[in-house]
């Protein structure tokens, strides 16, 4: 469990281990610059507790007169910094014995070793950000590509709370309707229009439902779709990994079998993540290794988003290239005729009538990769495999609440259409304002906190 107790002083290095040229230890608390005072030496003897907010200093830190590193002291001070705490952040030199050093020392002196995420959590603990805002910090550290990084960014400046906040006025509107006329019903007070009810709340129901529909997109941005390469033994499955990978990942050679098991990469294409795997051509094993190479194949192929099947040009379709087709059947499919600046030999019309489109392409000359790139991207992008829709950093766990709040409000609108009291109403617009609540972090668990946390590095 992550410790909740902001009256302590908690440190951690915040930069990645390892040998580099600086590593920070970062330091957040009330007693951040007590701390800081007492392992820093200045060249004009000032204590870190004197410098102005916002400023570096030279020194070096040293335990009992004994110098341990020449650093470069940062001081940022409360209320306007990351966790709205004093902050004091070490720039060390970044080999992993000084940096062990100068967190040791950090620790002797009054400090606690930080949680993982515990910094991100003490800024939402502390009102800097809403807990939506606190999840993008992970999706920007966690970003593989531009667009996913614009997404995280875009969540961290507001966007998705912005969206969540508007439909929560909306709704707390109607309640105050609602609630007047429940507590007055002999004032005179307005009494509720139910056409306009209806309407605000058919326009926060779909609103709500346009968030869900742009999430699937969200997450394919964020993590990426799960693309197979496959076909025959030596039809040229590796020559087309390291084409798009533009450079030798897989090894290439005339023999057949050369791959035999899946080799596993992420690149950006057009924005989006892709998982892509070049997979064993063997279909018929010779032996165990073989086998198993097989299996792991179709296991890849089985959990794919999309798989691409390539054919060699220069050779007519044979039983293995059949073989394929039928076992993709139920599955988005590229299809590439591969070696097309050989002498061609292949039955296109056959592959014109099974498949939507087939790229020609030579994967060793680089001829026609943009062509497959496109197509890949399209099919994301054009709904095939996940909605257009506008980028709003929806996660798993903001579909989900979203979808029973959406649920409760049309339970809310049939309601009023059926004449209920107004109680009945009121009360769902209650839970769904909870729920809603739950996305931004005005209602949250101690559980759902240590959960989001935990998968933040220590030191963020």
């Amino acid at each position: 469990m992550i410790n909740n107790d902001l009256s302590d002083t908690i440190a951690a290095v915040s930069t990645p281990v390892g040998v580099g040229g600086i590593g920070i230890v970062r330091i957040s608390g009330k007693g951040a610059l007590n701390i800081a005072d007492k392992i820093f030496i200045s060249p004009d003897g000032k204590k870190p507790s004197a410098f102005k907010t916002y400023t570096t200093h030279y020194g070096a830190i040293a335990r009992q007169s004994k110098i341990i590193d020449e650093v470069i002291l940062t001081v940022m001070r409360g209320p306007k910094s990351y966790t709205r705490e004093d902050i004091v952040e070490i720039n060390c030199h970044g080999g992993i014995v000084a940096l062990r050093e100068a967190l040791e020392l950090v620790l002797e002196s009054g400090a606690r070793l930080a949680c993982p995420g515990e910094f991100t959590k003490r800024a939402f603990l502390n009102g800097r950000i809403d807990l939506t805002q606190a999840e993008a910090v992970l999706d920007i550290i966690r970003a593989k590509t531009d667009s996913a990084l614009k997404l995280g960014v875009e969540q961290l400046k507001g966007s998705l709370s912005n969206e969540i906040n508007k439909y929560r006025e909306s709704l707390l509107g109607v309640l105050a309707q609602l609630e007047a006329g429940i507590d007055f019903p002999q004032e005179e007070v307005p009494r509720e229009d139910p056409k306009a009810i209806s309407e605000n709340l058919a326009a926060v129901e779909k609103g709500l439902g346009e968030l869900i529909a742009g999430s699937r997109l969200a997450k394919i941005l964020r993590e990426g779709i799960h693309v197979v390469i496959c076909g025959k033994p030596n039809v040229g499955k590796s020559s087309l990994l390291n084409a798009l990978l533009k450079e030798e990942r897989s090894i290439v050679t005339p023999v057949a079998g050369t791959t035999r098991d899946a080799i596993e990469e992420i690149i950006d294409i057009k924005g989006i993540p892709v998982r892509i795997v070049d997979t064993a051509g063997i279909l018929e094993p010779r032996d165990l290794v073989e086998k198993k190479a097989v299996a792991r194949s179709r296991k890849h192929i089985a959990s794919a988003d999309l798989v691409i099947i390539l054919f060699d040009a220069s050779k007519r379709l044979s039983k293995e290239d059949t073989f394929l087709i039928n076992k993709l059947k139920k599955k988005k499919v590229i299809a590439l005729v591969n070696k097309s600046d050989l002498k061609q030999k292949i039955e296109r019309v056959r592959l014109a009538k099974i498949f939507r489109s087939v790229i020609d392409i030579s994967a060793k000359k680089m001829i026609n990769i943009n062509l497959l790139e496109n197509a890949i991207a399209d099919l994301v992008y054009s709904g095939h495999i996940a909605s257009r829709e506008p980028l709003m950093a929806v996660s798993l766990r903001h579909t989900d609440i979203i979808r029973r709040a959406k649920i409760i409000i049309a339970r809310a609108r049939e309601s009023l259409d059926n004449s209920l009291p107004p109680e009945f109403i009121a009360q769902d617009i209650k839970e769904a304002l909870g729920y809603l609540d739950e996305i931004s972090g005005k209602k949250f668990s101690e559980d759902l906190l240590d959960k989001i946390f935990s998968e933040f590095c220590i030191g963020k």
